[in-house]
């Protein structure tokens, strides 16, 4: 199956859900400096998949892409990690952070896939 559109991407549609459950959970918080951070971190996930998918579109390889995933793992990471702290503050429940860490790690292991698959399968120069 091709795909020729990021929207189609299973592992785009989970990170753009990610952010806007993020987004959902700090809409209420005073912590400017906080919210910020981790609403940026989950909107980077989604945006570096859509943005080297796209860039990758017309690459020789997957290299482009696969740097942009790279990136996008990061950020997920970054959200996973600050989820951790927002429980502690008490800024969001156990519940929902468990929740959502566990859609970070299903997001990371997503994205680890198609990276191990696009670095098995580079198009021929």
């Amino acid at each position: 199956m091709t795909i020729y559109h990021y929207e189609d991407l299973q592992i785009w549609q989970h990170a753009r859900e990610l952010a806007k459950q993020i987004y959902a959970c700090m809409q209420n918080n005073s912590d400017y400096g906080f919210c910020s951070q981790i609403q940026r971190a989950a909107v980077s996930v989604m945006n570096n998949i859509a943005e080297g998918f796209n860039r990758g579109k017309h690459s020789k390889d997957n290299k482009v892409f696969t740097n942009f995933l790279s990136i996008a793992y990061g950020s997920c990471g970054e959200v996973r990690s600050m989820l951790y702290l927002a429980e502690d503050l008490d800024y969001i429940y156990s519940d929902k952070a468990s929740e959502l860490r566990a859609m970070c790690k299903t997001l990371e292991r997503k994205i680890a896939g198609l990276t191990t698959t696009l670095k098995e399968n580079e198009k021929p120069q």
